[in-house]
């Protein structure tokens, strides 16, 4: 079935609909990676997007029970270039078309994903939509409509759970998590409670946890002013790892200020530089805001990771509290596993704090 994928700027991309035969529209982005299609479709940071993959096959090797990062995903659309017309793996279980008319997400195939990202690259992300007809009528309801800015609301449990284990606490405030967080952490035989991003410090501080950690998710990060709060509620009083609008989250909690990306980070081929060793790290990364450099308060936060390209703040820690954060994904899914010594990082920094507090 021919199918448009419509842009905001006026440009027409017409290709062949796969997945749900609906209309949708979001923010059109695009992700670099050459593999890990399912755990990015199912990563609640797409939420409300529509994923343009660069890579030329996409769904080669199906739909498996081990790769989803959510159970429900919330992106609003794909875009290949071609989709593979037959699934080829031992684990495969479904086809990629097969899985998006089960989670109702369209999709469509047969565009020029090379202009189409350059395009996006030129102008920045902007709102699309597929759909079956490109008419002047379809332009101006997409330059009409606003896309919601409550995305953490809409991906973040609204119940406390129990991943349980007999190790460390940890209370991690769901923004939207992956499902590899929970696995680290898991490894690590952590005791966890996840809850939902509007929990308060007090709500936090009941738990009695070792450790907290926050998690990516998707949108604006001033959007989450409750968050913001509970952090600056607990720092100082528990050690803290955040991830990605975890990070963002941290850095508003401490003065800094965000803003918006032309067109982010989205792929697992970024180099990420610490800048004490210089060691280089090739990370997984999805995100379409960053922290601006001039507003961190250098007498309170180190600047302690940078993208190698285009030299965004990518890391960051407490210079008195037991506190650090990063832009990009250590637990990869999709991606190389690099920087997944920092929850080793954090797992050693809850103990030397709690050592402080046995000592004082």
């Amino acid at each position: 079935m021919k199918r448009y994928l419509i842009l905001e700027d006026g440009s027409v991309f017409a290709g062949e609909g796969f997945g749900a035969p609906f209309t949708t529209t979001g923010e059109i982005v695009f992700n670099t990676g050459m593999s890990g299609y399912q755990e990015t479709i199912t990563d609640q940071s797409y939420n409300g997007q529509i994923v343009t993959f660069t890579y030329p096959l996409i769904g080669n090797y199906g739909i498996n029970r081990d790769d989803y990062e959510s159970i429900i995903p919330t992106c609003k659309g794909v875009v290949v270039h071609e989709v593979a017309r037959r699934a080829s793996n031992w684990r495969n279980q479904m086809s990629l078309d097969e899985f998006l008319k089960a989670k109702r997400i369209p999709g469509i195939t047969g565009i020029d994903t090379r202009a189409l990202t350059k395009r996006i690259r030129s102008e920045g992300t902007m709102k699309a939509s597929i759909m079956d007809t490109a008419d002047e009528h379809a332009f101006d309801q997409l330059k009409a409509l606003v896309l919601p800015k409550n995305q953490v609301q809409q991906v973040s449990t609204s119940q406390a759970y129990p991943s349980p284990d007999l190790g460390r606490n940890i209370v991690v405030v769901d923004f939207g998590l992956k499902h590899s967080i929970l696995r680290e952490l898991s490894r690590h035989n952590c005791n966890v409670t996840v809850v939902p991003y509007n929990t308060t410090a007090e709500e936090i501080l009941t738990l009695n946890p070792d450790g907290v950690m926050l998690t990516n998710g998707p949108g604006d990060p001033t959007e989450v002013p409750e968050a913001i709060k509970m952090i600056q509620g607990i720092q100082g009083k528990i050690p803290i790892f955040g991830i990605c609008l975890g990070h963002q989250l941290f850095a508003l909690a401490n003065g800094c200020r965000t803003f918006k990306m032309k067109f982010g980070h989205r792929g697992f081929n970024h180099p990420v530089r610490e800048i004490a060793t210089g060691r280089i790290d090739f990370t997984s990364q999805n995100h379409g805001y960053a922290v601006d450099r001039d507003s961190v308060n250098k007498d309170q936060l180190m600047v302690t990771h940078e993208e190698i390209n285009d030299h965004t703040v990518e890391g960051l820690r407490h210079r008195f509290y037991p506190a650090f954060t990063v832009q990009y994904h250590p637990d990869a899914a999709p991606g190389p596993h690099d920087a997944v010594h920092l929850f080793d990082e954090f797992m050693e920094m809850i103990d030397a704090f709690q050592q402080k507090q046995r000592q004082n």
